[in-house]
């Protein structure tokens, strides 16, 4: 989808947005201006999704509980209540594909999906677990150009401004691995998250090349007011000499700004700003990395390693340990160890390791452990059979690289020095497919 024209846009409003917490209501004006900024984004030829979470707080209402339970069969009725059913778990690869696709043909027919975890689904299949982390994996999912992180802060700041009248907001987040705020916020009594889990979405979706945005949602207008915004900037840093920008080369949203400068271009409303990485996980390697639970571990060497990002597939030999029980064609991480251990790996080895990837294997946790470090002309012998040579094939492989200082300088107007300072970041993440 990226590449054409008009851009592609995931709005994500959480519980607390567009239900009152106390009476667990819905906020009737906020959900008009919802609409109203849906409706305008789309007339002007954008793709709009909106991933909700009000389904469990309604369901709330209806069932005359103050809090959103624990309790997992609590939740799915909550949701049954609210109204919402019908996702498909995306852990298969074919979900995965018919998500997708399905995505596209209902943007290409004009409409405006919304999406909602579906937790009444979930017990024997994974839990995103917020719709954070799913509005995430939907922009991922479509190639979208902007993820909205509605919330009821303007943005992020490095101290909890509710505490500290001195706080500064953060407006640019090159890497939100290094980044330092306040997310001491653990979300309302309708929602499962806080900032935290927004932070994770924020990594997963711009790991996808996707421009994330943390604002108010009181004022979802701002969304075309930042998107525009966004957009003068990269025009702006396309043309870079004193002429005005090209209506015929930039983008919709940013013709009003075209014959604006750089220099010139008025502050948007108050925002946290999450660069996208500037080499994107795509499709398959981002289902492999995000889409998938982890079942388990298995334990390769270095040399192990270097090969995989040569782009060969896992073989036997280089495997040092595994942990955990799985079954064929489950998903495992992938962690690197830099010796062999001769009594095998302690609880402390594991805990000071760092996972480098994921993997489907072709092989079940128990067949591992009997052919690790053996060559894969020996497996049969071990085995009695030899269904591959791989314990996984190179493209059920996707590998995190983490590098530092490679990513680009952002052109921002800053409002103040010292959010300029904050906004600086390094030690990107990308990935190697």
């Amino acid at each position: 989808m990226r590449g054409q024209r008009h851009l592609t846009i995931v709005i994500k409003l959480g519980s607390s947005s567009i239900v009152d917490e106390k009476t667990h209501e819905p906020i009737l004006s906020i959900l008009a201006l919802i609409v109203e900024t849906a409706v305008k984004l789309h007339k002007d030829g954008h793709r709009v999704i909106i991933v909700s979470s009000g389904a469990i707080a309604v369901g709330l209402r209806r069932m005359d509980v103050e809090k959103k339970p624990k309790h997992l069969p609590m939740i799915q009725a909550s949701i049954s209540y609210g109204g919402r059913d019908g996702e498909t778990p995306l852990t298969e690869r074919t979900q995965y594909q018919n998500a997708q696709n399905t995505f596209v043909e209902l943007l290409h027919m004009g409409v405006i999906p919304i999406v909602n975890e579906n937790d009444t689904l979930a017990v024997s299949e994974i839990r995103f677990g917020d719709n954070d982390t799913l509005s995430a994996i939907t922009a991922a999912m479509v190639q979208a150009d902007y993820l909205f992180l509605m919330t009821d802060v303007d943005c992020l700041y490095d101290k909890n401004p509710r505490t500290n009248p001195d706080a500064v907001p953060i407006e640019i987040v090159e890497d939100v691995t290094s980044l330092e705020a306040d997310v001491s916020s653990a979300g309302s009594n309708l929602g499962t998250g806080g900032m935290s889990t927004k932070l994770v979405a924020a990594r997963l979706a711009t790991s996808a090349g996707v421009t994330t945005v943390i604002t108010r949602s009181s004022n979802p207008g701002n969304i075309a007011s930042i998107v525009k915004y966004c957009q003068s900037l990269k025009g702006s840093a396309q043309n870079p000499s004193s002429q005005p920008l090209s209506p015929a080369d930039d983008d919709p949203l940013s013709r009003s700004t075209a014959s604006r400068h750089l220099d010139t271009l008025s502050k948007p409303p108050l925002h946290t700003r999450f660069l996208p990485d500037p080499e994107p996980i795509r499709d398959r390697s981002f289902w492999l990395l995000h889409g998938l639970a982890a079942h388990g571990t298995i334990f390769i060497d270095e040399g192990t390693h270097r090969a995989l990002a040569s782009k060969a597939g896992l073989l036997p030999a280089g495997v040092v340990d595994v942990d955990g029980h799985f079954a064929q064609q489950e998903a495992v991480r992938l962690v690197v160890v830099s010796s062999k251990p001769t009594n095998g790996l302690t609880a402390a080895d594991i805990k000071a390791l760092v996972e480098v990837g994921r993997a489907l294997v072709n092989y079940s946790a128990a067949e591992i452990s009997r052919i690790k470090g053996l060559r894969s002309t020996q497996i049969e012998n071990v085995l009695g059979y030899a269904d591959s040579e791989y314990i996984a094939i190179r493209e059920n492989v996707s590998l995190i690289r983490r590098e530092k200082g490679n990513r680009p300088a952002t052109p921002v107007v800053p409002r103040t020095a010292s959010s300029e300072d904050l906004a600086s970041r390094s030690n990107a993440q990308t990935t190697v497919d």
